[in-house]
């Protein structure tokens, strides 16, 4: 990174921190045109987002070249919106990873990007702007900024009331959010109306079975689980699971049904598919895992609901091509299957399971 000679700055033009927006002294080396105030934010920005997109940043950040005619102008428009829309959705996937992974502080620049981005594209009072405010909110809990996180779900919230043409997806993002905000508050009962309001919203875009409706269910079990009303939560954690099982098994019962033909003369195998980006993985093994963590503290005599998690993360990571995790949980599974002796049914289906994974071949 090297410093901003103020000199050769344009007269009138101010230039800002990429993070906090605050006056910059430095600027990117390998772009040259992205700029810091400190060393600090520049290794944040760089750690979080800019790694990735760094050289993406120049024809987006740089004056546009003379053309010959308005036709050659409007596409060379097009293209640069096309660019934006790209890292639009891209920057929103790696933020919503960090939060999934926990990784509230990467996730912050990586928002704020696409932020920039929406705003750029779609102008300042967007509902587009939404999605990236409230990723912003759910990383600014996360951080314990209690603060910060409401000042984001208000500029949220005034989007959505100004837009009359706002999705049923956008409505329950944002009541998804207001019931995490109330959970850490420690108000229930408001995070439980707004987190029912988002599975209404959730089933009204993608249906009640469908895998982005499951975070509403899997939130709404944690604050009956806070509760102390352990039946209502049980019945929830087990149908986020059954949602999981039942996506995840549509794709393991492809891959398992033609797996002698996903073996090339070479015998690697053939890349699998999960049908999910990375911020949607990251989602399923933080659900699904505290589930698993709940199962294992709670339901010591009913060995059946922790084997059905397990087997599902079992599917989850062989899916995802990480046979040293599919494997770990599949071993997992078939002790307590042994210990437990469960059905027959039960004990085939872990028996395939771990055939499959230990007869795997892995790649180097």
């Amino acid at each position: 990174m090297n410093k901003i000679y103020q000199l050769a700055v344009p007269k009138g033009r101010r230039i800002c921190c990429e993070v906090c927006e605050a006056p910059a002294e430095r600027v990117c080396a390998a772009c040259t045109v992205t700029y810091y105030c400190d060393v600090a934010h520049q290794q944040a920005d760089w750690n979080s987002i800019h790694e990735k997109i760094c050289q993406l940043l120049i024809p987006l950040r740089t004056t546009m070249p003379f053309y010959n005619s308005e036709e050659e102008r409007q596409h060379g428009l097009q293209q640069l919106q096309q660019r934006q829309k790209h890292l639009i959705e891209f920057c929103y996937t790696v933020a919503q990873k960090y939060i999934f992974e926990g990784r509230y502080k990467d996730a912050v620049p990586a928002a704020l990007h696409s932020l920039r981005f929406r705003m750029n594209v779609y102008g300042l009072s967007s509902v587009e702007l939404v999605p990236a405010y409230l990723l912003l909110a759910e990383a600014s809990i996360g951080l314990d900024q209690i603060v910060q996180a409401e000042e984001y779900l208000s500029q949220a919230q005034w989007a959505v009331l100004k837009s009359t043409d706002c999705s049923y997806a956008t409505h329950s993002l944002l009541h998804r959010n207001l019931g995490l905000l109330f959970m850490v508050k420690e108000n229930y009962e408001e995070a439980r109306y707004h987190l029912a309001n988002d599975i209404y919203f959730a089933s009204c875009a993608y249906g009640t079975e469908d895998i982005r409706t499951s975070g509403g269910y899997f939130h709404l079990a944690n604050i009956f689980f806070d509760l102390m009303k352990f039946d209502l939560a049980d019945t929830l954690y087990t149908k986020v699971c059954e949602i999981w099982d039942k996506y995840l098994n549509n794709h393991y019962q492809v891959l398992s049904e033609a797996r002698v033909q996903q073996i090339d003369l070479l015998g690697k195998r053939f890349e699998t598919d999960t049908g999910l980006d990375e911020a949607q993985e990251a989602e399923a093994i933080r659900i699904l895992t505290s589930i698993l963590n709940i199962r294992e503290s709670t339901c010591s005599g009913a060995p059946q609901k922790i084997v059905f998690v397990l087997r599902i993360l079992v599917m989850l990571y062989y899916l995802m091509m990480n046979s040293s995790k599919a494997q770990e949980y599949a071993t997992r599974v078939s002790n307590i299957a042994q210990e437990k002796q469960l059905s027959a049914q039960e004990q085939n289906l872990i028996e395939q399971l771990l055939h499959i994974i230990n007869t795997e071949v892995i790649l180097p």
